[in-house]
């Protein structure tokens, strides 16, 4: 199954830790530490304080220097984006404008993700956007990117199977990616002295 059809067929919980997941492993472009994140996933299990914590980490991130480079542009704009309303535990939010928003924070989430590890990769990506690499094409794909797919897609396919439970597992893949992308930021900042 297409990373778009995975995202297509998530419930709330998948494409808040989808988005959330995105964000995360994008976290060394906006200057802030591991855990700055790790209280919004919490609320993913919990289900309580998304808004509170959700401003937390914007104004944690907000304060970090930045560059004004195309990949910390897009990794600003999924934390913007971020959707204040989360779905309780006992609360469905099918069918609201809120799941709309969730859903539509979920993919752009994606893309961004996918374009930034794009920009970074020192391999030249053979396809001529990310749009195709998530319906499913894969050749002359670059390596950071693959990657990048490889997760997102993993991360969708932990919550559908799993569910809740499926969460700590979702972290753990989301972290691994975060290692990859600070090592990745931080040789291109020794490169940039």
């Amino acid at each position: 199954m297409s990373l778009v059809e995975l995202i297509v067929q998530a419930d709330e919980r998948g494409l808040a830790a989808s988005g959330l997941a995105c964000l995360d492993r994008c976290v060394p472009l906006l200057g802030g530490d591991d855990d700055v994140l790790r209280p919004l996933w919490a609320s993913l299990t919990d289900g309580e304080e998304w808004e509170v914590r959700l401003a937390k980490a914007r104004s944690a991130l907000d304060t970090a220097e930045v560059d004004d480079d195309e990949a910390c542009v897009l990794a600003r704009r999924m934390l913007g984006a971020a959707p204040a309303v989360l779905p309780q535990s006992r609360e469905s939010l099918i069918g609201t404008p809120e799941a709309a928003q969730l859903r539509e924070w979920a993919d752009a989430c994606s893309v961004a993700a996918l374009q930034i590890h794009r920009i970074l990769d020192v391999t030249e990506d053979g396809a001529t956007s990310v749009t195709s690499r998530r319906e499913g094409s894969t050749d002359a794909m670059s390596p950071l990117v693959a990657a990048e797919l490889r997760r997102q897609i993993t991360i969708l396919e932990l919550l559908s199977v799993h569910g809740a439970s499926g969460l700590r597992q979702a972290l753990d893949v989301s972290t691994e990616g975060r290692r990859v992308l600070r090592a990745v930021v931080s040789r291109r900042a020794r490169g940039r002295v």
